[in-house]
């Protein structure tokens, strides 16, 4: 005789263990949305939708990429723009400002995507057109972009780049902020606090002399006798080569006062939204290790430069 200290029910619940039929899965809810049942929510929901179509008469708007009516980014192009953005890649050497002379990069720089075809777009409408709503879709490129370059790290801190103050009146906004507010707002990055800490004024121009202040001086010559306005960049760095941007940028961004105790000691990822030459990120780099921060490394949404290996992703500590 033999005895079962294993309880009588124990081949009930191995067969239950193996018989689909027996252990039916618990029911679960539908995965395409229905109609809302709550009063509330079937009253927001139509409100919802009749502020899109009066947007859509009032401000008419088209795709930025193919042109699609009645919608500012439409489904096809921003599976496109999220394909340019699916894998970042590390981009400070193809940056002149970023590298040493024994050819070492300064600081380490994750870009979210190439500066070309859907992303150029939408960083142009968005940046130079006031097409804000694209945030929603170049938020989480960036989020992307930030997530990699940490590789699973703590203790990091995210520190803007500022425009300058004549782009933000034209714009009315600070693209690079909008961004980094869709993503508190949105929780992408919640190990990663926001420290905006840096401002930007205009950079000093002393008294040049020499071949440059000569062609200066007759550029505004023939401008006066023509009627013509001499090239003004006004502030902004499209256009300029490596040393007009790096001349340009030099001594132009500082810690807000009272801000250099929040920065010192902490580990900083710098974030901008283009990177072209690097100047504009060398320049901050100084700035925020002037203060006492740490920067570790940098994060952009876009590089106008991308490298050969883009295709390969930038994984690890950005230090």
């Amino acid at each position: 005789m033999t005895f079962s200290f294993l309880g009588p029910g124990f081949r009930t619940r191995k067969l239950r263990r193996f018989d689909p039929d027996l252990n039916n899965p618990e029911s679960v809810g539908a995965r395409r949305r229905g109609t809302d049942q709550r009063r509330t929510g079937r009253v927001i929901a139509s409100l919802q939708g009749t502020l899109v179509d009066l947007l859509a008469v009032l401000i008419p708007v088209d795709c930025v990429c193919c042109e699609k009516e009645d919608v500012v980014l439409c489904g096809s192009c921003a599976r496109k723009l999220r394909h340019l953005c699916r894998q970042p890649f590390r981009a400070e050497r193809e940056s002149p400002a970023l590298v040493d002379v024994d050819g070492t990069a300064k600081i380490g720089v994750v870009a979210a995507g190439p500066y070309r075809d859907e992303l150029a777009r939408c960083l142009l409408s968005f940046k130079r057109h006031g097409q804000w709503r694209l945030a929603d879709v170049l938020a989480p490129c960036l989020s992307k972009a930030v997530d990699t370059a940490i590789g699973g790290g703590s203790g990091y801190c995210l520190v803007p780049v500022p425009t300058s103050g004549k782009a933000y009146r034209r714009r009315g906004f600070s693209p690079v902020h909008l961004l980094l507010f869709f993503i508190r707002v949105r929780r992408m990055l919640p190990v990663c606090p926001v420290l905006d800490v840096l401002s930007r004024s205009g950079p000093s121009r002393p008294f040049r002399a020499g071949p440059d202040a000569v062609r200066e001086v007759a550029a505004r010559l023939v401008g006066e006798v023509f009627g013509r306005a001499p090239l003004d960049h006004g502030g902004g760095q499209k256009g300029l080569g490596r040393g007009d941007r790096a001349r340009r940028v030099r001594g132009s961004m500082s810690v807000r006062r009272g801000r250099t105790e929040a920065l010192k000691g902490r580990k900083c990822i710098l974030v901008d939204d283009v990177l072209t030459t690097g100047a504009t990120l060398a320049e901050a780099a100084r700035a925020v290790t002037a203060a006492g921060g740490l920067v570790c490394g940098a994060v952009v949404l876009a590089a106008t430069r991308p490298p050969a290996y883009a295709s390969v992703a930038a994984m690890g500590d950005p230090g």
